[in-house]
Formats: structure tokens, sequence, C-alpha cells
């Protein structure tokens, strides 16, 4: 494919192929919202591991804790909303596979974000006091303030990282992207806090034709942030990308089946869905759809 300046254009391949083990990867969305998990599964299929994963977590962190490539992971929660508890990651818990584990506050993660988009070592907030985040998070310091008031504060380090994973409804060759549903789940600190950002999209688009569909501005990530962009129809799936489709319980409850069932469920799962590429996966997952309907 002949490139044009600032065509930013890569498969989802080409992006896992840029990382490397044992990086800090923060993913984007929120619980079963958004979340780039075309890129997730071409990490899942990786030889990738030992890596520290920083997420508002959903199936994204099911899935690579289940493949067992997590040493630490960074979170606020791990849910797939009508699923209380992601159960890949409770029985990652249960048996104790991931071996650094650092829960925060949502305010404290957003927090270590806009730390870590600032290029500061941290940043002071009330969040956590009073509260078992602390106790259970000894790492964690105060910090009281230089001036009158003389108030103690949390002092969230920031949450730096390699890289960050984002899907986004639209966007453009040079990396522009737009999100048309009710919220931009801080896709943009993710991307402002890493090295190096890669934005999935529904559908790639003339520049232009990010403000098109659009009353209301929903331009959310500029290309100086971006430095891959990956076309991916139903990217998100099967998570919700509002308002380009919304989350696939009926698909959700058979994962969440398979994950908390025998080792023999999960291998099933994974054989049907998992073990190839993301067309591979699309079409088992339009096989699913049109069983489910007959």
């Amino acid at each position: 494919m002949t490139t044009r300046p600032r065509d930013k254009r890569m498969t989802a391949d080409d992006v896992i192929g840029t990382l490397e083990s044992g990086m800090t990867i923060g993913i984007g969305g929120w619980g079963p919202r958004r979340k780039p998990m075309a890129l997730v599964r071409a990490l899942y299929r990786s030889d990738l591991t030992d890596l520290t994963i920083v997420s508002w977590g959903g199936a994204d962190v099911g899935l690579l804790s289940r493949a067992g490539k997590i040493r630490k992971l960074v979170y606020a929660f791990v849910s797939l909303d009508s699923v209380p508890l992601e159960p890949n990651f409770q029985r990652a818990r249960q048996t104790k596979s991931i071996p650094e584990l650092m829960e925060l506050d949502e305010g404290m993660f957003q927090t270590g974000l806009r730390a870590a988009a600032q290029r500061l070592p941290f940043l002071p907030v009330r969040a956590g006091l009073g509260s078992d985040v602390l106790t259970n998070n000894p790492a964690l310091r105060t910090v009281t303030s230089p001036y009158a008031d003389g108030e103690e504060l949390v002092a969230v380090p920031a949450l730096e990282l390699d890289v960050a994973l984002v899907h986004m409804n639209r966007a453009d060759m040079h990396g522009n992207a737009a999100y048309l549903g009710p919220d931009p789940y801080f896709d943009d600190l993710f991307c402002m806090a890493a090295k190096r950002a890669y934005v999935s999209t529904e559908q790639l688009v003339d520049t232009a034709g990010l403000t098109v569909d659009s009353p209301v501005q929903r331009l959310l990530i500029s290309r100086m942030m971006v430095d891959g962009v990956v076309e991916t129809p139903h990217g998100a799936h099967f998570t919700t990308c509002t308002p380009d489709y919304e989350r696939d319980e009926r698909f959700q409850r058979a994962y969440a089946a398979a994950a908390s069932g025998s080792d023999e469920d999960w291998q099933a799962f994974h054989d049907r869905f998992l073990a190839g590429d993301e067309e591979y996966y699309q079409a088992a997952v339009r096989a699913f759809q049109e069983e489910k309907q007959a």
C-alpha cells in the first residue's frame, strides 16, 4: 500500500509487533465499554509476557490474565457490568496468578494518569483518605500542603505508560480520532500518559468527516498523541461502542460461562473464537449470532 505523509495506518498485528515483553500497557475504555478488544485479542494471541496492565478493567484484563500475560495489574475495578466481577479476573485472584496488584480508587486512578500526562511524579488528591485503599496499598504515600491549611493529601504516583491502546468511533489516517457516544472514558489521558499510543477505530474517514455526524465537538484525540491507527469494524466487540453498537450481552454470557467453568469449557471457547486472527473471531461471532437467532 502506498502511503502519504503522516499516514499512520497499521494492522492490529502490526501494532502488537512493535511491543515487547515487560512493557507497561494502558488500555482505554471503561469496564465493558468501548474497549480496544481487537488489539487486546491480538495481544492475547501474541507471545508477549510479563506485562504491567493499567486499566479500568473489563474483558481486556480477563483475557490477558487468562493467558498468563500479566505480571502486574493497576486497576480501579474489573467488571462486565451485568456480570459484576469479571470471571477470568476472579479466577486469577483466587489462584493468585497475577503476581502483583495495585488497586486504586477511581479518582486516584484518574489522578495518576493526569500526573503522567503532565510529566509530574505525582499529584495530590483527597480521594482514598480514610479508606482501605491506603491500608491495602502501603506503598502509597501522603503529602502535607505547604500552605497555611496544612492539609494532608494522598500523593498519587504517576501512572506512566510505555504504550496506550484505545478504541474510537471514527479516526483519520493521521491519528485524529473522535467518539460519538456519551462518554470519552479518559482515553485522551491514556494517550498523553504514554510514550506511544495506538488507536483502533470503527471507521477511517477524511479529516473533515470527523465532525460532520455530531452537533457537538467529539474530537478527543489529536494526531500529535498517536503513533498508529487501525481500522477494525466491530473492534470493540463484545463491549459497547455506542452508537455503532451496544454490548453483545448474549455473547458476554457465553464468555462468562466459559470463564467460570472448567478448563475444558474455556478451551472450547478459545478454540471456537480465539484460536485465529481477528477475521476468524468476527466470523465465529457471526455464526454464533445466527445460531441464536435461528
